[in-house]
């Protein structure tokens, strides 16, 4: 007999999620990281809504800012600010959030071992899930994976600036497959731009340029990083037998937005359900996860690559549809949860999403 019947490789959110979830299920989990927390990650920090409705706790001790204003801007021109009723995104730091998720799971039950490096393929259990990031080592291990190409971004901090409390600032096309951010946090702003990985040697200058911009101190910078965005392809194979892949290591990142929070907990949240019905033998096997993948969250993969797309090939015409008032409504209720994707959307809302997919397209 196993001694665990879940080992989960990874304490991100998806990992730590994942673990929470089947522990308090009753799961004998075991839950490891080769870091020792609390430990930061390269990220803007920014969970949506959407993505905060889908864990069974709240987050507000480590949230330092709620956003409900949206500043956008294409190229550094063309600014327009739209309002939401109620928090689109809530702000916080990986380190504190990652630490936090963490906590949690061993609260649930899960055995955390941190600082351990291991073979995904040598653990003594009857599940194990690959949760070890864009840079991790269980996919490959465990033979899942495979078709995923990356985005680059950098980014860095700087002094707090009271001008951005509250707000979510984005400048679109910036770099080539991406754009520009502000997100405000307790004490500092995190100002980053990513995009298409060819524009990897373009970014230093970009983010000066941004800080510049928008009257930041460029040389007020801390903490400056980049990293790699896992994007994934349809082919990539995310579970096999009694394996299977989760967030960033299943390259489970929104191609547009480069956002995985809300792919990391709903990927937790899909194979902890495909693994308590293993363990429970009302399956064999975790395929169905993978199933559930296709229709949750390959939708949103979709449509992200042709938004994407969308403002590579024609920005302007793009970025005219999506300053409507009516996109954005749209835009917050898939950033609330309350639609699940753009196409869901009804009524006027539906049309400016639908002329923004003809745009995509036509670039194709």
């Amino acid at each position: 007999m196993a001694s665990y019947d879940v080992a989960v490789v990874g304490a991100g959110p998806a990992g730590s999620t994942a673990a929470y979830r089947l522990a308090r299920a009753g799961a004998r989990v075991l839950l490891i990281d080769k870091a020792t927390f609390p430990r930061d990650k390269p990220c803007g920090g920014g969970v949506t809504l959407r993505a905060a409705r889908l864990l069974p706790f709240s987050l507000d001790p480590v949230v330092e800012d709620r956003v409900d204003r949206l500043e956008c801007r294409l190229r550094y021109r063309h600014r327009f600010v739209r309002h939401a009723r109620t928090p689109l995104a809530l702000m916080t730091q990986r380190k504190r959030l990652d630490h936090f998720l963490l906590q949690k799971a061993a609260e649930a039950g899960a055995e955390v071992r941190q600082g351990v490096t291991v073979d995904a393929r040598e653990l003594d259990a009857r599940i194990v899930i690959g949760a070890d990031g864009c840079n991790g080592t269980s996919a490959k291990q465990l033979g899942l994976g495979g078709d995923v190409v990356h985005g680059v971004a950098l980014e860095a901090n700087y002094p707090r600036d009271a001008r951005y409390t509250g707000a979510m600032v984005l400048d679109i096309a910036v770099i080539r497959g991406g754009y520009g951010w502000i997100f405000p946090k307790g004490d500092h702003l995190n100002v980053g731009v990513g995009g298409n990985e060819s524009e990897g040697p373009r970014l230093r200058a970009e983010l000066r340029r941004m800080c510049e911009e928008y009257g930041i101190d460029p040389d007020a910078a801390s903490e400056t990083r980049g990293y790699r965005l896992p994007l994934r392809r349809p082919s990539s194979v995310l579970a096999r037998g009694t394996t299977a892949v989760i967030g960033d290591a299943a390259g489970l990142v929104d191609p547009f937005s480069g956002d995985g929070m809300y792919e990391a907990f709903l990927s937790a949240q899909l194979v902890a359900d495909a693994t308590l019905d293993v363990l429970a033998g009302r399956a064999e096997g975790l395929e169905p996860y993978a199933a559930a993948v296709a229709r949750r969250i390959t939708p949103l993969t979709a449509a992200g690559w042709g938004a994407k797309l969308a403002f590579e090939r024609f920005p302007r015409t793009t970025y005219s549809l999506a300053r409507l008032p009516i996109t954005f409504r749209a835009l917050e209720k898939l950033l609330r949860g309350e639609i699940s994707h753009p196409a869901a959307a009804r009524g006027l809302e539906k049309g400016a999403i639908r002329l923004i997919y003809a745009v995509s397209r036509a670039a194709a």
